[in-house]
């Protein structure tokens, strides 16, 4: 038999199964039994406070022989270990206090017996003792503080809020069983009641009523959670923070308006009321900030704004207003805010259920109109002095141009528009950017001051625009614009002229062209295409073709030599009306000058270099001028010596072919008044120093050895007053060659082909160009042997004739 006791809680042993073991001892044949007992629960109550140890129970064996007795497991040799031990006399002992939240809740052993003598196990049981929970341990929350914000527009039987807490307590017992419960709210409103609803672990957190931010903008309620523990009960609490968030459930209502209501006809952008609206709504707050709008405003001539500060609505005329028309304006207002409107009231608190409440819902289409709050505003129109009005603003003439000076194009009429008073007004002329009207002052009569021209540069399509004013005599003096367009028909007025008067090609043993273009201000069919004629000796030499057309080409024959050639070329439009235009071409190698490119004398202009030749030049002329005045006054005539630096005439009567390719054509007339011999050696000297140094410092200072040579040829009785004349004839011909030639010499620089007197075999020289206008045989006539060889040289044609 085995008995257990215990000192401090009862013990019940339930016998659950006896196991008879039977071995058969074949050398012997006798049966040995052995026990084994299995104990299904031993308690123990957690945290007890002791003394320790004290004793569980005591296990006695009816054996008339000593054993030992042993347990291994749970508390003894297994975690948590050393809590249990057992004595020779087959007391239990716990040693120091169990938790059960921290630990196993059942401890599992084994027990056994073994003989002393042999030291077998007699007896080996099974033991199980339970830890007995005790209420040790409160409800605890998730947080201490839950925090929420919630719009006050917020729907009663919605959730607002959800705690947790847990027990480590049995859950299966009191102990770990808890409820939730609401223990106050501050501030207590009447306008709403909180409540909790528990599922299990969680409490979540309902209202009754009507959220009202006017009322409370936060409420604090603290939650407790408390077990049902038989003993004692633990409990603990949570603080909840509702933060109510303002809605627009307040209406802005008006509470005045400030300004003159009036405004002058014409005026556009002046304010002319400010309204005024309280509202109980957070400032600053969607549901605070004002929304104004206008009825019976067809012609939307007025705007409305919120100042952004005060909430005041200002009122702004945008169009203009005529008294005329209309003298006041009766307008309405309404106001609501920038977020809907929403309402909430109780009408009846009942018990354990929703309470029953009169609400606008926010999502409704309610809106600030339909609550009339609104406001009648009238608006006055004060007349001023209106301009006077054209009728009709813009008129249209067709005239031909060139019409005559005087002409009358039309008469426009104005009217004052002014209701209160009428007012005298006059005509004026306003833009008029080539003065070609005027307007009669009283009577509106628009006559022409200057020939109309269709192609003058202000007139744009074929029409010209000029803008007219009448002026009034009010305070202040007003006026209004009228326009006059007038459409020209065109004139055959205008001949056709050459885009460019100097072209250049290149010669070439085959005839060569270029494009030439002509251009006629008129339209068609007073412009082109074009005839075109050339006039002169051109036969074999120069043609167009083809002869009609707007461009056409210039041909060139073979025949035609380098240089200069002036050419007369008559074009005619379609009606006949024809000019004759001149035409400078330019021949020469490309392949020597690719670009073959020449300045007209009018295209010239005059370079640093050739202003300071000039100036030299001058004072040269003056100081020749000045020494002949010296010389005159002496009876005994001396040579003035040259300088060797500068340069001598050298005596020949003959230059080779291809010295010079520059012939001057201006002043010819001039030289050839002069003697022969002067003219021939004022010409030989020329040809020598452009072929050797054009426009230098020393061709300039030449000039002075001319009047030397003069001086030393006994042949002629000169005076001083004939070589000044002759002197002056050479500037002029030197100026004139610099002025013509100026861009040109900065283009072809000057080369030498050959020597004085040495024959030349270079036979790619340029022919000289002489006008076939500018130049006859019978000028050979007046010229001495020597320049007659000169120009049967230079133009062998001319002196077989």
């Amino acid at each position: 038999m085995i008995c257990f006791s215990m000192r401090t809680l009862p013990v019940s042993f339930l016998l659950l199964l006896s196991v008879w073991s039977v071995c058969v001892w074949a050398d012997s044949g006798r049966i040995r039994q052995k026990r084994a007992w299995i104990i299904d629960s031993f308690t123990i109550e957690e945290e007890y406070p002791g003394p320790f140890p004290y004793k569980i129970g005591k296990v006695e064996l009816d054996r008339s022989y000593l054993v030992n007795y042993i347990l291994h497991g749970d508390g003894v040799d297994k975690d948590p270990k050393n809590i249990l031990s057992i004595e020779k006399s087959g007391y239990v002992l716990v040693h120091r206090r169990l938790d059960y939240e921290s630990g196993s809740k059942i401890l599992r052993l084994t027990f056994e017996a073994r003989n002393q003598s042999n030291n077998e196990v007699d007896t080996k049981l099974a033991l199980e003792i339970k830890i007995l929970d005790i209420n040790d341990n409160a409800p605890k929350f998730k947080k201490s503080v839950y925090e929420v914000t919630v719009d006050e527009s917020h729907d009663q039987g919605k959730e607002v809020l959800t705690v947790l807490a847990s027990d480590q307590d049995d859950s299966s017992t009191n102990n770990g069983t808890f409820v939730f419960t609401i223990k106050s709210v501050t501030p207590k409103t009447d306008n709403v009641e909180f409540y909790i609803q528990q599922q299990k672990e969680s409490g979540t957190i309902y209202f009754k009523g009507c959220l009202d931010y006017e009322k409370a903008q936060t409420y604090k309620i603290l939650v407790e959670a408390k077990d049902k523990g038989e003993k004692i009960c633990l409990s603990s609490t949570s603080t909840l923070i509702i933060n109510v968030s303002d809605n627009n459930n307040n209406l802005p209502e008006f509470s005045g308006k400030t300004g003159p209501g009036k405004v002058k006809e014409r005026e556009t952008g002046v304010e002319v009321l400010r309204l005024q609206v309280t509202d109980k709504d957070v400032r600053g707050s969607k549901a605070w900030k004002a929304k104004y709008t206008i009825h019976g405003d067809k012609n939307e001539i007025f705007e409305i704004e919120t100042d952004p500060v005060t909430n005041e609505g200002i009122l702004t005329v945008v169009k203009q207003m005529d008294y005329e028309e209309q003298t006041n304006h009766n307008l309405s207002i309404s106001v609501q805010n920038e977020i809907p409107y929403f309402s909430c009231k109780i009408k009846e608190k009942v018990p354990n259920a929703m309470w029953a409440l009169d609400k606008i819902p926010q999502s409704s289409d309610m809106s600030a109109a339909n609550l009339n709050n609104n406001i009648p505003v009238t608006i006055y129109v004060e007349d001023v002095n209106d301009p006077p009005v054209f009728i009709p603003p813009v008129k249209h003439v067709v005239v031909m141009e060139n019409i005559d000076v005087g002409t009358s194009l039309t008469t426009f009429t104005a009217k004052d528009m002014d209701g209160s008073h009428v007012n005298t007004f006059k005509f004026v002329t306003g833009e008029d950017i080539d003065k070609w009207i005027t307007i009669d002052a009283t009577t509106g009569k628009v006559s022409t001051i200057k020939i109309l021209d269709r192609e003058s540069p202000f007139v744009i399509n074929g029409t010209y625009t000029a803008t007219l004013y009448a002026v009034d005599e009010g305070v202040p003096p007003l006026s209004g614009t009228g326009t006059l367009v007038i459409h020209l028909n065109d004139q055959n007025d205008n001949v056709p002229i050459l885009d460019m008067n100097n072209v250049s090609i290149c010669i070439d043993k085959e005839p060569t062209m270029v494009n030439i273009t002509a251009v006629d201000l008129d339209s068609p069919p007073y412009g082109s295409p074009f005839y075109y004629e050339l006039l002169g000796d051109v036969k074999d030499k120069w043609r167009v073709e083809p002869a009609h057309g707007t461009t056409v080409n210039l041909v060139k024959e073979k025949r035609v030599y380098s240089g200069h050639h002036l050419l007369q070329i008559k074009i005619s439009d379609q009606q006949g009306l024809y000019s004759i235009q001149n035409l400078t071409v330019t021949v020469c190698d490309c392949s020597i000058t690719p670009t073959c490119h020449v300045r007209m004398v009018s295209q010239a202009r005059m370079g640093p270099v050739a202003t300071f030749l000039v100036v030299l030049a001058i004072l040269i002329l003056t100081v020749m001028c000045l020494m002949s005045l010296l010389m005159s006054c002496k009876e005994e005539k001396k040579m003035i010596m040259m300088d060797d630096g500068l340069g001598h005439l050298i005596t020949t009567n003959t230059e080779n072919p291809g010295t010079d390719c520059m012939v001057m054509h201006k002043g010819q007339q001039a030289i050839s008044q002069a003697p022969s011999s002067v003219y021939s050696e004022q010409t030989f000297k020329r040809s020598t120093y452009r072929n050797s140094t054009r426009r230098t410092f020393r061709d300039n200072l030449q000039q002075s050895s001319v009047r030397s040579s003069f001086r030393s040829n006994s042949s002629y009785n000169t005076k001083p007053s004939y070589l000044d004349e002759t002197l002056a004839i050479v500037i002029k011909q030197k100026l004139f060659a610099l002025q013509a030639h100026d861009e040109e010499l900065d283009i072809y620089k000057p080369h030498c082909y050959a020597n004085e007197e040495q024959p030349t075999t270079n036979d790619q020289l340029d022919a000289i160009s002489i006008p076939e206008d500018d130049f006859h045989p019978e000028m050979l006539k007046n010229l001495d042997n020597r320049f007659s060889q000169l120009a049967t040289i230079s133009r062998p044609d001319l002196m077989r004739r």
